[in-house]
């Protein structure tokens, strides 16, 4: 009950997140395109900030409870991504 928005991000990444997040967060987005920016968000985490962990998990969240949708290495990623604008 402490949280009341579509989206948030926690720990000493989260501003790196946030930037992720806020660039590509709009109201209607399909489950698989949340995934997706959910994975790119926390992965901004992990690739800016010293503190954060190396691997990327993703999970789903709804009114039936929480499931686990990915966990992937930040390295793999990052070659994922490299040459996408982030």
């Amino acid at each position: 009950d402490r949280l009341h928005h579509h989206l948030f991000s926690v720990g000493s990444g989260s501003t790196f997140a946030y930037g992720v997040l806020d660039t590509g967060y709009r109201y209607d987005l399909t489950k698989d395109e949340a995934l997706s920016l959910a994975q790119r968000s926390i992965f901004a985490a992990t690739y800016r900030d010293a503190y954060s962990g190396g691997t990327v998990r993703v999970y789903h969240i709804d009114e039936q409870g929480w499931k686990r949708i990915s966990e992937t290495d930040s390295m793999e990623l990052y070659y994922k991504f490299k040459d996408e604008k982030m």
